[in-house]
């Protein structure tokens, strides 16, 4: 107990004062002296030499000949104090994704690793295009040669994406609901379904419980959607992301998914 209220004490003292957090950012990234923080920061040197002696006399910082060092400990409070803060950041700036959506099936490593998704886009409908969130997947989808995706619903372009997509010797792997397996699977053709099944190229997985999830995953882009608490399914809002990290955040998810689909 008393080292939890240590902690507490050290989060509280750094996080009182945004001018220690901007020293501590400042030494991070490297060591300095006052004047050096003073330029960086554009905080006025008596505020600096302030904060300064407050830090190292608390051992959060230490003197070393000239210039300032954070300490190791001082370090680990710093980068948790950004991870959170960056979280924050993140919920609120998709505020209308996260609030009043079911969360559930996003795994407790993929809430942590959320401010992985900080360069996403957040693409919604317009009264005047309704179809914008659907079109931007699919144009995805369209452009790629490798697709993992977990289709909670039946659209009635997915057949005809997919067929697209293994005609030009592209691979697919799906997690779907038990509800739309045949229906999905018979619209592509049979011919084509069955020879990518064998070369490995189509990979379908049923999820016999409740599929509160949409996700792609594509060559260069992925697309996260959820449903609202009703249960119903968001048609209005998606996040998409081109960069790496969202990318390997969307696999991990997509991993997690298909675990629970083997242990059913």
């Amino acid at each position: 107990m008393k080292l939890d209220n240590n902690i507490n004490n050290d989060i509280k003292f750094l996080t009182k004062s945004e001018i220690r957090l901007k020293i501590l950012s400042e030494l991070n990234k490297e060591p300095d002296n006052v004047r050096g923080l003073v330029k960086k920061t554009e905080i006025t040197y008596s505020s600096i030499s302030s904060n300064i002696s407050k830090l190292e006399k608390n051992n959060y910082i230490t003197k070393i000949e000239s210039k300032y060092h954070i300490n190791p400990m001082t370090e680990v409070y710093f980068k948790t104090l950004m991870d959170f803060k960056r979280s924050l950041d993140l919920v609120n700036d998709f505020d209308s994704l996260w609030n009043k959506h079911d969360l559930n099936q996003l795994s407790i490593n993929s809430v942590k690793r959320i401010t992985d998704l900080k360069n996403s886009e957040l693409i919604e409908t317009t009264p005047i295009d309704i179809y914008k969130t659907h079109n931007t997947i699919k144009k995805q989808i369209i452009n790629s040669n490798n697709v993992k995706a977990i289709f909670p619903y039946l659209h009635p372009d997915y057949p005809d994406l997919i067929e697209k997509l293994l005609k030009k010797n592209g691979s697919v792997e799906l997690i779907i609901p038990q509800g739309i397996f045949k229906e999905l699977m018979f619209r592509v053709n049979e011919n084509l379904r069955k020879d990518a099944a064998a070369k490995g190229n189509l990979k379908v997985y049923i999820f016999k419980k409740e599929l509160n999830l949409y996700l792609t995953i594509c060559d260069g882009s992925m697309s996260l959607g959820l449903f609202k608490n009703d249960g119903s399914f968001d048609q209005n809002r998606i996040l998409i992301s081109n960069s790496k990290k969202s990318r390997n955040w969307a696999s991990e998810l997509f991993e997690h998914v298909k675990k629970e689909v083997d242990n059913d």
